[in-house]
Parts: C-alpha cells; structure tokens; sequence
C-alpha cells in the first residue's frame, strides 16, 4: 500500500476539511507515493517515538497530535520539535497528525470517551456549522435517474440519518447553439426547448470534488448548468465534544470514583459540588474550556474534559459539575480506538499501538 493509499482510508474515517482552520493536519512529514512497511499508531510524535517506529520497522507514524504545529524557520535541532522532525527524515518516516478532524467526527475522540465510560445516547455537543452543501443542476428527464443514482453512489443525498435524499422538479429548457457547440440534442443556430427536471441534492462539504467529478461524467451536455450552495442546516455527525447518559444515575462523589476508574487518572480537578444527581454527560477531550457553556445549555449535569483555567471554574455557577482530568488523560485512548478502526477497515495490513507514553505532565 502506497501512503497516498492509506491517507484515503484516514480520510474515509476522519475528513481533512472538518478539522479547525487553526489546526495542522494531514501528511506532515514524507512522499505520498512511497509504499508503507507498518504503521505506528501514538498520541504524540516525540524522538523517543521515532525510535520506536524504527525499531518496530515502521515508515509511517500516525499521530493525533501534529508535532509541526507552527511553521519551522529552521532544522538545526535546537529544539524538540526539530530534533523530532530531523529524525524522521533521516529516518524516511512519514508522520501524518489526524487531530481535530478526529476530534469532530462522531466516531472519534469524543465517543471513545463515552464508550469507556460505557454512556448511551450519544449525540454531538457543539455541530460544526456550514458542513451541509446543496447542488443544483438541470439535465434531460431521460437521465435524471441515472445521474442521481451515480451522485448517491459517491455519497451525495445524506443528511442526518437519511440516505438518497433530493427533490426535483420538472420544467422546459431552451437554448440556442452556436457553430462551435456540439450539442446532445437541438441544431447549430435554432433555439431549442427541452424537457428538463432540475434536481437538487445535498451532500457534505468533504464530497464536493467527487459529486462534480461524477456529474460531469454522468451528464450528457456539452455544458452543464450547476451551482452549489451551503446550507444552514445542523450537521448532526460533525463537530466538538459528546453528551451522553449514564445507564444508572449516580451522586456527584459516585460518579467521580466512577470516572477516576474508567479513565485511569490518579486525581481530578473539579468544581463545587453541586448536590445533584450525575445523569447527564457531557465530554470533550484536550483543551475543552470553550464549550463549558454549550454543556449547560445542554443540559448536562457534568462536563469531563481539560485543561480548566482557575477563573474558568467560577463558569459552573452551581449549576454543573466540571471535572478536569487531564489532557493526556482524556485522549489516552484515542491511539488504541484508532487502531481498532483501521484494523477493521484494513484487516490485511499491521497497525502497531506505540507503547510510548508521551504525557510531559508528572503528578508527586
């Protein structure tokens, strides 16, 4: 497999074009025409996890975190990040950062969080917005069937948790051809009515090129009038952090033994207890401050994440639970998810879980 090959399974499982405008994702470090030997799958890509690639003869690091997050000026190993960076290129290892791609997809970090606290009902706290496209075309009655099966077939028609989605309409096209044209029907010179349908169909934002791609080899019209346009329309599967249920309420003090054991984390940093009861959760793995207010619109009793500022705290107004775990903590099974989605999806190929712990935070 070639590691341009394997970049479109990571794409099929976590889109580039849902990531953050300020993050740094995809392919950071390599040839995408290169064939990968094994992948090594770690949260961070640190020296110490090149080695690791090197001794598991690994050319490909798949790394949630990108170690490239600001441009470099220069490569002298002055510090981590070069002397990271370096390494790998002597090394021929490629290194690609899936980050927040993963972290707003609704496979991704967030519900690997909910699955280890075994939480049900789980929808997307915070929907990317814009995400949802809509196209319009136009095409003789005669082939509308087949263009809208080929759209479909690429992904096009899914909103929500409906597939093959569209409307049309039927209505009469004209148009004159001029003595360069070659058209599908009418005559050089003569105006020309046609029976046509405009159809409309939505697709997400990651599909554009593929549904275009598929219209201009689907339709038979010299020139073909389409346009595209976004939707507002919530993307239910898109976006930041998770809220879930308990399968059992439990006090406020019983969730957070609960939650210690589940996520394998020696302490947390929490709020004022609240005297409620913990059905209600709310997630968000990493830096998580920013959506402590969509988690008690949500109507959460709890929100688990990271990173919580001292004056942050004061946002939970007695009103939720805020349990800071740790940033580390919180993704720690990003990595061994990871794996087990690509292990499904290319059950044929090595996908090696790094052993590294790469979390610079200590507790005494």
């Amino acid at each position: 497999m070639l590691i341009k090959d394997l970049i479109n399974h990571l794409e099929d499982i976590a889109p580039l074009k849902y990531a953050e405008d300020f993050d740094n994702v995809g392919l950071l470090i390599g040839d995408k025409n290169t064939t990968v030997t094994n992948v090594l799958v770690t949260l961070d890509t640190l020296e110490d996890v090149v080695d690791e690639a090197i001794a598991k003869n690994c050319n490909f690091i798949l790394s949630f975190h990108p170690i490239i997050f600001k441009g470099l000026k220069s490569l002298t190993g002055k510090n981590y990040v070069e002397r990271t960076v370096l390494k790998a290129i002597q090394n021929n290892i490629a290194i690609y950062a899936i980050h927040t791609a993963l972290d707003n997809d609704k496979n991704g970090v967030n519900a690997m969080i909910c699955n280890q606290l075994e939480l049900y009902n789980q929808r997307i706290l915070i929907p990317q917005k814009q995400t949802i496209k809509k196209l319009t075309t136009y095409a003789p009655i005669t082939e509308v069937e087949t263009i809208k099966n080929a759209l479909f077939k690429v992904g096009a028609g899914q909103i929500g948790n409906y597939s093959n989605c569209s409307f049309t309409t039927n209505g009469m096209g004209s148009f004159n051809p001029n003595q360069d044209a070659n058209p599908t029907t009418g005559k050089i010179g003569e105006n020309h009515i046609e029976s046509e349908t405009q159809i409309n169909i939505t697709f997400h934002k990651h599909l554009e090129a593929a549904v275009l791609k598929t219209l201009f080899e689907t339709h038979s019209y010299e020139e073909i009038a389409f346009e595209v346009t976004t939707l507002e329309n919530t993307n239910q599967n898109i976006g930041m952090g998770m809220v879930a249920e308990l399968k059992k309420p439990m006090t406020e003090t019983e969730f957070l033994n609960y939650l210690k054991e589940k996520m394998d984390v020696s302490m947390i940093r929490h709020s004022k207890l609240t005297n409620k009861t913990i059905k209600k959760v709310a997630v968000l793995g990493g830096s998580g401050s920013f959506a402590i207010n969509a988690a008690k619109a949500a109507g959460a009793d709890v929100f688990v994440t990271s990173d919580l500022k001292y004056h942050e705290f004061f946002q939970a107004e007695n009103n939720i639970l805020l349990a800071d775990i740790g940033h580390y903590e919180s993704e720690q099974y990003t990595k061994s998810g990871l794996v087990a989605i690509l292990t499904k999806k290319i059950p044929n190929f090595a996908f090696i879980l790094s052993n590294t712990n790469t979390n610079p935070v200590k507790y005494f």
